[in-house]
């Protein structure tokens, strides 16, 4: 079967989330299930350093029209060759893809945002037209979702493409893409999309919702978000689009590249180590402790990890809430992260008044975010909400006990240890309240104190599977079951 897969990220090209791990691991995994790939991914400046020759790219498609309103553009479409099986292709505009960052700068989304998906969505379709139509589009959240817009609606009756068939991945219905309601003739669509229920939301033209109406079968990244998304809480304003569509809904968990995530291999550390043998996880305790400049941590104390975009999503009001009460505790705690300027306030304010176990830095650094998962005890993730999660697999992968939240992957991926049975993978908490959450913490730290409970709970994780072969099976079943439709 040949599938399309049409994205706004993918590693190595282009990265901001999450969507670029799942969108560059599954189409090898695919490839080695026999499956024809194609990757499609807009020319960004950040891609050019990518590309073999930077002056002398090869163009699968030379030029294509896409009209707007009252002008052309006219893209070319860069043949990236083949990587891991896969074919990728970049759609060429540099007027509206060739800037630093993706979506926009620390002051706002980039205004013409609708324009630069919406010319990137129409460029895929018209581009498979000459280099191969698949039986699928997969398409991933907002920024693909109008090739389901446009494939139902203005290319309904072309020959070429009326066989083809839509899968969309939600990978956080947070982010929905809103515009204006002129988008609709910005972007040459009928305007009897822009209803109530189409596109239409609220009074704008929103990417996403068009993309639920439009596409055969809707998948998200974890089972437990396929059930949250169709409540009001996590919903997003869209639930009650998801509960219409709930029998072409399916909740897929992503797996994680465990070549790149493996203590027993991975570069980055001080020490290797493996279930059957754990003694290089001190060198590596003792190296990050050393890389954030804490000296003073007696062996017996428990170092607490978090590696995140510090946002009020991933439940940083929380941990604020309970600073004091942790500080006080037998713990060293070691953070890394950017985002809103109120947390990265915060974390700079906790690791100043408390220099003898607490310590931050306020960046992304990946070979430091390795440090963590390796070198740290527990990991702490107690989101608001989060639709798959990686740090909380990693952490099982790395032997550091994850704490979470239960919603969400974070809810699939984690369960709770019972040390009379010695079963169980980390501590959850299930209300979004800081007792408890503290509370699970201190079931932690309980726990901690027994050694060999403790060595139990890391191989339990450490053992667990959550690699891309079974997640690409459950996709290629997917989309198995969309063509059969």
């Amino acid at each position: 079967m040949h599938i399309v897969l049409a994205s706004s990220e993918c590693v190595p090209f282009a990265k901001t989330g999450g969507l670029a791990d799942v969108v560059g691991a599954l189409g090898p995994e695919l490839v080695k299930l026999g499956h024809e790939v194609t990757v499609y991914l807009p020319l960004y400046a950040k891609v050019r350093p990518h590309l073999d020759g930077q002056n002398e790219w090869t163009y699968a498609v030379r030029s294509i029209t896409i009209p707007f309103e009252s002008y052309n553009r006219f893209v070319g479409i860069v043949d990236g060759g083949k990587r891991d099986g896969v074919q990728f292709y970049f759609v060429d505009c540099p007027e509206l893809f060739d800037r630093q960052e993706l979506y926009g700068t620390r002051t706002g989304d980039y205004p013409d945002n609708a324009e630069r998906f919406g010319l990137f969505c129409r460029a895929v379709l018209e581009a498979t037209k000459q280099l191969g139509v698949p039986q699928v589009f997969h398409v991933h959240d907002w920024q693909a979702a109008p090739v389901a817009i446009y494939l139902r609606t203005v290319y309904a009756d072309d020959p070429v493409l009326r066989g083809a068939r839509v899968v969309l991945t939600i990978h956080n219905a947070g982010y929905q893409g809103k515009f204006p309601p002129v988008t609709t003739e910005r972007l040459l669509l009928p305007w009897d999309v822009f209803t109530m229920d189409k596109v239409e939301q609220f009074d704008n033209f929103n990417f996403l919702k068009g993309g639920l109406v439009y596409s055969d079968i809707l998948t998200t990244v974890s089972r437990k978000y396929a059930q949250e998304i169709q409540t009001a809480e996590f919903g997003e304003g869209l639930d009650s689009v998801l509960r219409g569509r709930a029998a072409d809904l399916r909740g897929i968990l992503n797996g994680v590249d465990y070549e790149k995530w493996d203590p027993a291999t991975d570069g980055n550390l001080a020490a290797h180590y493996t279930p059957e043998d754990l003694t290089g996880k001190q060198a590596c305790r003792a190296d990050l402790l050393h890389a954030f400049g804490l000296e003073n941590v007696a062996a017996t104390t428990p170092v607490i990890g978090i590696v995140s975009r510090f946002a009020t999503q991933k439940g940083f009001d929380l941990v604020e809430e309970i600073a004091a009460k942790l500080s006080d505790r037998e713990v060293a705690v070691v953070a890394l992260g950017t985002g809103e300027p109120v947390y990265e306030k915060f974390f700079r304010d906790w690791a100043f008044w408390h220099k003898a176990n607490v310590a931050v830095q306020v960046r992304y650094d990946d070979a430091l975010a390795h440090k963590i998962e390796a070198g740290s005890d527990m990991f702490l993730m107690p989101s608001k909400y989060e639709p798959c999660g990686l740090n909380q697999i990693y952490s099982l992968k790395y032997g550091t006990v994850p704490v979470v939240r239960a919603t969400g992957g974070l809810d699939d991926t984690i369960e709770e240890w019972n040390s009379e049975k010695r079963t169980g993978t980390g501590f959850k908490f299930y209300g979004y309240e800081a007792k408890d959450f503290l509370a699970a913490i201190d079931r932690a730290l309980a726990a901690f104190e027994d050694k060999a409970g403790w060595t139990q709970l890391m191989v339990n994780g450490m053992t667990r599977n959550y690699s891309w072969e079974q997640p690409a099976r459950e996709y290629a079943a997917v989309y198995e079951e969309v063509v059969r439709r």
